[in-house]
């Protein structure tokens, strides 16, 4: 399998969205993780989900320009993960929440990305013993189910504070949501300590791979032989994952903060 390769818009925040778009060709790469990140993001949900289609359309327009394609359109709602998790105990949250994911589908599918990714939910409290994660299975079921009609491929990343944020969590997850696919960052575990072949049974499930560096409670240090030594081998596991799958990995913001 030849490995597809992308570089997201939000890894050079302080660039104005054009010249991101420009120097992410310059790098040579042929693929754009688009990330829709309200108030932290060159392109925010509430306003390119005003018209997602007219939107979707201007951005496939601006990466053809430049010979790009999306790869991937990364959906966040909110500076913080909670108040619009896909699983918030109050309805009308969730409800917007959906409404926004169905006007992220038809941007994505406007702008040519064949991939979305949002984040998987939240571990809520004062609740009784599962009721945030059986939310989590069926919001994440209907996200899978619409992303289908659209033609698109869904994905979630476990994150640190997010309802699977250890690799067993998220396998079950997977596991409980058919259908549903990972968009992994090996940098969520690393940080909490993790070793790597504790993350990499989650490979087989990824559908999109974001790939930085990252140590225990630290930033990425690009220069790391060893961080450098992980990615060969990780993409060693992509590539003998399975060939039809249509893999892409990205290169997203250089550092492995929380989202």
């Amino acid at each position: 399998m030849k490995l597809k390769l992308a570089c997201a818009d939000f890894t050079f925040p302080l660039l104005a969205h054009d010249q991101t778009l420009d120097l992410i060709r310059m790098l040579e790469f042929e693929g754009v993780d688009i990330g829709l990140f309200e108030e932290r993001s060159h392109l925010w949900p509430s306003k390119e989900l005003r018209s997602p289609s007219a939107s979707g359309k201007r951005l496939k327009q601006r990466l053809d320009d430049r010979g790009l394609r999306c790869a991937d359109v990364f959906l966040q709602l909110a500076p913080s993960f909670v108040p619009y998790a896909v699983n918030h105990p109050e309805a009308a949250r969730r409800r917007a929440a959906r409404d926004r994911f169905l006007r992220t589908l038809e941007y994505a599918a406007a702008s040519g990305s064949a991939h979305v990714t949002t984040l998987p939910g939240v571990e809520f409290e004062n609740e009784k013993p599962g009721q945030s994660w059986e939310r989590c299975r069926a919001e994440l079921a209907w996200r899978v189910e619409q992303a289908r009609k659209h033609g698109l491929i869904f994905g979630v990343e476990a994150h640190v504070g997010s309802i699977v944020p250890r690799p067993r969590k998220a396998l079950r997850l997977v596991r409980e949501v058919p259908g549903l696919t990972l968009t992994l960052d090996y940098t969520h575990f690393t940080r909490s300590g993790l070793p790597d072949e504790t993350v990499e049974p989650l490979v087989r499930h990824a559908s999109h791979f974001h790939a930085r560096g990252a140590r225990m409670s630290c930033k990425i240090n690009y220069e790391s032989k060893s961080r450098w030594n992980w990615l060969t081998q990780v993409l060693v596991c992509l590539t003998e994952r399975r060939s039809s799958s249509g893999s892409e990995a990205s290169l997203p913001r250089p550092n492995a903060t929380r989202r």
